[in-house]
C-alpha cells in the first residue's frame, strides 16, 4: 500500500493544506518522503462533524456488526505485511521484530474487543421489575444498559506505534463502546500511521460502518491537537505520552463550555522493592534481570523500572555491581526521535547532577545518531525523601537505585511516592511478612502490583489494569489496555416505564441477544417477567 502524505477524514483521502510536515527516521534524522499534509482547522470540523453524524448510527448497530468491523480491521493490519512493520521500523528504531509482535498484539488488541462486543456483557444490563403494590409507594419498572459517550479523540503514543497508536487500545476500545474516532496522528511515525488508518477506512467500508466512524488527522506542533479536543463534537479524549502534554488537554477538555473526560497516561517510574531474603539470596539474578528491563526498547516503555529500593548493606553492594557490569556490557541504542533522544540525555544530565546521587555504570558509548547511553545511578532514602525532583520520569533507559537505612525508612519512602502504573517486589519465603505489611501502602500506589518480576510487558486480557493514580494517569479508576478499557467510553443510562417494544434489545424483556443481566438481583440469562 503506497503512503501518499494523506490524511484520512471518512471514506476521503486528500492531500491536507496545512503545510508540508515530513516523517524523520530514527537511526540517522535524515526527513523521509513523502511530505505529509498537515491538517487544517476546516480539516478537524469535517472530521468531528462526520464523527457526529455517525455516532447515533453506529452505537445503534447489531453487536454483531460491530464486531466484524474490529475483525476487519485486525485483518486488513495483518494482510499489510511487512510493508507496516518495514516503515514503522524506518520511523522509530525499533528492531523489526519487536515491532512484529507488537502488531500481533494490536491485532489481538482488537479481536479482545470484538469478543467483548459479541459476549454483550459490556451492556451492564439491568432490570428491576415493576412493584405496582408495593407500598407506601410503587415501584416503576426500572432498566439500565449502558452506551457510549460520544466521538472520541486519540492521540497516538511515541513508544508503541502500533499497539498505543491509530489502531492501539484506545481506539479499539472506543469503537467497541459504539463512539467513533477522531485520531491525531504522532508526528514520529506519520506514515506508519497513514498505513494503520487506511486499513481502518477500508474496513469501515468493506462492514457498512457509517463514513464518519473514523477519520485521521496529522499536524506539526499543537494547533491540531488542541482544535480537536476544543470541538464540541469531541465527548472524550484518550491520551498516552508525557505528564505536560497530558495535562495540557486536560485543561483545554475542563475549559470548555461543556468539560469532557481526558484518559491520559502519562508518567510513571514504576518502583521495584527488593526485600532482604531475596536480596542476599538471589540478588545477583535479579539485577541482571533488572538491568534487561531497564534497557529493552532503549528503556521507552512506560512500564520500565526507573527506581529500585533496598536495604543499605554488602547484599546490596553486591547488586548494584552486578547491575552495573551488566549495563556495561550493554549496547547503546537507537531512540524512537531526534527529540526524545535530546530531552533524555537532558533529563540524565539534570539527575546525574543532583547532590548525594552517585552514577555507578553506563553502557557502552553510541556509535550512531540519536543513540541512548543506558545510566545507572544511586543515592540514599534521605536524599530521596528531601529531593521531590529524584522522582521525575526520565523517558529512556536510566534508573535510580535507593538504599534505605531499615524497613521503617523504606515504607515511609514507599508513602511519600506519587502515583504509578506499576510496583514491583522481589521477595523469597522469608520475605512474606515484610511484603504484607507494604501490601496495602502498594495497592494505594499503583494500579498494578507484581511479585518477583518486572513491569515492562503488558498483557492484553480480562484483568489487566495498566493505570495508576495521578500522575500515572488522569484517572486512576481506569485502565487504557485490558477489556476494562472499554469502560471509560460508557456511560449508565436509566429507562423508566418504558414500552418493551421501544427498548433496546439489551433489556427488552424476552431477551433476544441472550446476554447475561441482573434481574431483580439475580444474575441470569433467562427472559424477565
Amino acid at each position: 500500500m503506497e503512503i501518499r502524505g494523506e490524511v484520512i477524514i471518512g471514506q476521503r483521502a486528500f492531500k491536507a493544506r496545512g503545510g508540508d510536515v515530513y516523517a524523520i527516521a530514527a537511526a540517522s534524522g535524515e526527513r523521509l518522503e513523502p511530505a505529509f499534509g498537515g491538517a487544517t482547522n476546516d480539516d478537524v470540523e469535517q472530521a468531528c462533524g462526520l464523527a457526529e453524524q455517525a455516532f447515533d448510527a453506529y452505537r445503534q448497530l447489531p453487536d454483531e456488526q460491530r464486531a466484524s468491523f474490529l475483525d476487519a480491521i485486525a485483518a486488513q493490519i495483518v494482510d499489510l505485511g511487512t510493508a507496516l512493520t518495514e516503515r514503522a521500523h524506518l520511523e522509530t528504531g525499533l528492531p523489526l521484530a519487536r515491532l512484529d509482535g507488537e502488531r500481533m498484539r494490536t491485532v489481538g488488541q482488537l479481536k479482545l474487543f470484538a469478543s467483548i462486543v459479541r459476549d454483550g456483557r459490556w451492556h451492564g444490563a439491568v432490570i428491576d421489575s415493576a412493584q405496582p403494590q408495593r407500598t407506601p409507594l410503587p415501584r416503576p419498572d426500572l432498566r439500565l444498559r449502558r452506551i457510549g459517550l460520544g466521538p472520541v479523540a486519540v492521540f497516538g503514543a511515541s513508544n508503541f506505534p502500533l499497539a498505543f497508536s491509530v489502531a492501539g487500545g484506545d481506539t479499539a476500545s472506543a469503537l467497541a463502546a459504539g463512539c467513533p474516532v477522531v485520531v491525531k496522528a504522532h508526528p514520529s511515525h506519520l506514515g506508519t500511521s497513514e498505513l494503520v488508518a487506511r486499513a481502518i477506512a477500508k474496513a469501515a467500508l468493506d462492514t457498512g460502518m457509517p463514513e464518519g466512524v473514523f477519520s485521521m488527522v496529522l499536524g506539526d506542533g499543537v494547533a491540531i491537537g488542541e482544535a480537536l479536543v476544543r470541538h464540541r463534537a469531541i465527548q472524550a479524549v484518550g491520551f498516552t505520552g508525557s505528564r505536560q502534554g497530558g495535562l495540557a488537554l486536560q485543561r483545554i477538555a475542563q475549559s470548555r463550555r461543556e468539560p469532557v473526560p481526558v484518559y491520559a497516561e502519562m508518567s510513571s517510574v514504576n518502583p521495584v522493592v527488593v526485600l532482604p531474603a531475596a536480596l542476599g539470596a538471589r540478588g545477583e539474578s535479579i539485577a541482571r534481570e533488572y538491568v534487561d528491563s531497564l534497557t529493552l526498547g532503549a528503556g521507552q516503555f512506560c512500564t520500565k523500572p526507573g527506581l529500585v529500593f533496598a536495604l543499605e548493606g554488602p547484599a546490596l553492594d553486591a547488586f548494584c555491581a552486578t547491575a552495573a557490569e551488566a549495563l556495561s556490557a550493554k549496547a547503546a541504542t537507537t531512540m524512537l526521535s531526534p527529540n526524545i533522544h535530546a530531552a533524555y540525555c537532558r533529563g540524565v544530565e539534570r539527575l546525574s547532577a543532583r547532590d548525594g546521587v552517585t552514577k555507578l555504570a553506563a553502557s557502552k558509548p553510541a556509535s550512531g545518531a540519536n543513540e541512548a547511553v543506558a545510566v545507572l545511578l544511586r543515592t540514599d532514602a534521605q536524599r530521596f525523601l528531601a529531593d521531590e525532583a529524584l522522582e521525575d520520569e526520565v523517558f529512556g533507559p536510566s534508573s535510580l537505585v535507593v538504599a534505605c537505612r531499615d524497613f521503617d525508612e523504606l515504607q515511609l519512602v514507599l508513602c511519600r511516592l506519587a502515583g504509578q502504573l506499576t510496583a514491583t517486589v522481589q521477595l523469597d519465603d522469608d520475605d512474606h511478612a515484610l511484603a504484607r505489611r507494604l501490601l496495602p501502602t502498594l495497592e494505594r500506589k499503583a494500579g498494578r502490583v507484581l511479585f518477583n518480576g518486572f513491569p515492562t510487558g503488558v498483557e492484553v486480557s480480562y484483568a489487566m489494569v495498566h493505570g495508576g493514580p495521578f500522575p500515572s494517569t488522569s484517572d486512576s479508576r481506569t485502565t487504557s489496555v485490558g477489556a476494562a478499557a472499554i469502560d471509560r467510553y460508557l456511560r449508565p443510562v436509566c429507562y423508566q416505564a418504558v414500552p418493551d417494544p421501544l427498548l433496546p434489545e439489551a433489556l427488552q424483556s424476552d431477551n433476544p441477544r441472550g446476554i447475561w443481566r441482573l434481574v431483580d438481583g439475580q444474575l441470569t440469562r433467562e427472559q424477565s417477567a
